[in-house]
């Protein structure tokens, strides 16, 4: 995109946030006076939706700006904590109230990626959707190969332009932070929207997303928490997705659950365990988990199962963050705000020059008026991010991935406590996290990577005398050269100070043999003396080693 287009977007963005009267919304103490000045400039992008309510007004500007910000919207919706029942319940309205786009577009996209008519795969094709989302509309239809009833999910007319769009304005935002803030600054805006990209043109590769379904499914394919819907691969395309069609209710309609009968507090500590497992035991989970991805299966309403759909954007952590993050977290609940310090120097997300007294003081402050609280009514998305703030100030180097791990975490916790309010998210983490780390240091842990290398050293095995007769015949060979190069080392060393002695000696007779011709003695020991000079120096010279290299 052009920098006339990435200005046009700017101001598009702009114009549709003071259209919908957003400004009106900020305290007036951060609203000063050359913000006011500014906004009175912009005479004709009135608040035409004054009659509205807050959240509305946000969720219309959210859903006027498309995919990207209607996202944002989603992630604030769980939020029960941060906004109030009103904005929340308006930003919900996001997940799976997008307005449709027209079928017969929907009908070209599907047979486009097909090449072939719809009605030669399917039965029963509804040209009503389903459901409509910010990047993707679902309509359903029946297998015509073995009767299942599926659901087509297909990528919305240009969507991709749209988002590359907004991608380029952030980009550009980012690079000019980059410049105002040096070379040397730890924020790196530039990286962090580079990741983002990388997430969200995930999501727009339907292919993609169904092998991450596919991967996440065998993940649980023997639990009782999580179902995944099975996924016609051979169907599957850029931007076009088969899948089963599941029967369920959606996670944000408490009133349907609690008329089935559902065992919330159950329901909400599954979803607690579902998340650390995906996080430590799998290193892949569901990043985009908000109420419109996940339903809640009918059977079974007193120990009843997740259902989980559109894996467009799924997050992994190095082996090396996946174990400080759960030290870190073991740390928090034993309040060892020292070994908190420690960890995140240790694990590079803060400089290691950084003043520990300090930092670990400044943890402390963060952390320890959490415990004054009743455990339900602590955050624990909430801890993390204030964590992450506090370690800002001491110039924390920002880690992209685990921003979306902390993202997620505040999506579960939302669900969580919207499920169930006295959820004791630290009851059920803290066990899950104590026997993960069991497994991953001590005896029990050697003993299982020793067997699971077993068959690798089994092959290798036959091979290890050769291997160490190879090694000790090149060590004995090294050595002998070593030897070698010593000895004559020496040698050039016990020259060069022969040498160095024969010309000293020739240059003192030298100096001797001229003081005495110029004195009134016979001439016969001057020459005596320059004769030998001479005689040495030319031995000397000879005897000079060459320069060589060891």
């Amino acid at each position: 995109m052009s920098f006339l287009s990435s200005i046009k977007r700017a101001y598009q963005v702009v114009a549709i946030f003071l259209h919908y009267g957003l400004d009106e919304l900020l305290p007036k103490k951060m609203t000063p006076w050359y913000f006011r000045l500014w906004r009175r400039s912009l005479f004709w992008l009135r608040n035409k939706h004054k009659q509205k309510a807050g959240g509305e007004r946000l969720k219309l500007a959210m859903q006027e700006l498309g995919p990207v910000y209607i996202k944002f919207g989603q992630m604030l919706s769980t939020r029960r904590d941060l906004l109030s029942d009103e904005w929340a319940y308006e930003l919900a309205m996001l997940q799976d109230r997008v307005p449709p786009f027209d079928s017969t577009l929907a009908r070209t996209a599907i047979e486009t990626e097909l090449k072939a008519p719809i009605e030669s795969l399917f039965d029963d094709f509804d040209d009503k959707p389903l459901a409509s989302a910010s990047i993707s509309q679902v309509h359903t239809a029946t297998l015509k190969s073995n009767g299942k009833k599926v659901v087509l999910k297909v990528l919305r007319p240009n969507v991709e332009k749209q988002i590359l769009a907004d991608l380029q304005l952030m980009s550009q935002t980012a690079h000019l932070l980059d410049s105002l803030l040096g070379q040397g600054n730890r924020l790196r805006p530039a990286e962090v929207v580079d990741d983002y990209r990388t997430t969200i043109l995930g999501e727009l590769n339907l292919k993609l997303e169904a092998l991450n379904t596919v991967r996440l499914r065998n993940n649980f394919l023997d639990s009782n928490a999580l179902y995944v819907p099975y996924v016609y691969e051979d169907l599957c395309y850029p931007r076009l997705m088969v899948m089963e069609r599941i029967n369920g209710i959606p996670v944000s309609d408490i009133a349907a659950l609690k008329a089935q009968g559902t065992n919330l507090q159950r329901l909400a500590e599954k979803g607690v365990e579902l998340f650390f497992t995906q996080v430590f035991r799998d290193n892949f989970f569901h990043a985009d988990m908000h109420p419109g991805n996940i339903f809640i299966s009918r059977e079974n309403p007193q120990d009843p199962h997740y259902i989980g759909l559109d894996c467009g954007i799924m997050g992994t952590l190095s082996d090396t963050d996946t174990r400080y993050l759960a030290e870190n977290f073991l740390a928090f609940f034993n309040r060892d705000y020292h070994r908190i310090a420690q960890l995140y120097v240790e694990s590079g997300w803060v400089s290691a020059d950084t003043d520990m007294q300090a930092f670990e003081q400044a943890v402390k402050v963060v952390c320890e008026p959490m415990f004054n609280k009743p455990l339900n009514e602590i955050s624990f998305g909430h801890v993390l991010l204030e964590l992450f703030r506090t370690a800002r100030s001491f110039h924390i180097i920002v880690q992209p991935q685990l921003v979306l791990l902390e993202k997620t975490l505040l999506y579960i916790e939302g669900l969580g406590r919207q499920l169930y309010p006295q959820l004791d998210l630290w009851k059920t983490a803290k066990p899950f996290l104590e026997q993960w780390m069991a497994q991953q240091v001590g005896p029990k842990a050697m003993f299982s990577k020793a067997k699971t290398q077993l068959p690798y050293w089994s092959d290798k095995l036959p091979e290890l005398p050769e291997l160490i007769y190879d090694n000790l015949k090149l060590g004995r060979n090294l050595l002998g050269n070593q030897q070698q190069m010593l000895d004559r080392y020496l040698r050039h060393q016990q020259r060069s100070h022969t040498s160095n002695y024969l010309l000293i000696t020739s240059a003192v007779l030298l100096i001797c043999g001229t003081i005495l011709f110029t004195q009134d003695v016979t001439l016969w020991g001057a020459n005596a003396c320059v004769s030998a000079g001479a005689i040495i120096w030319l031995l000397g010279w000879r005897s000079r080693p060459k320069i060589r290299k060891f």
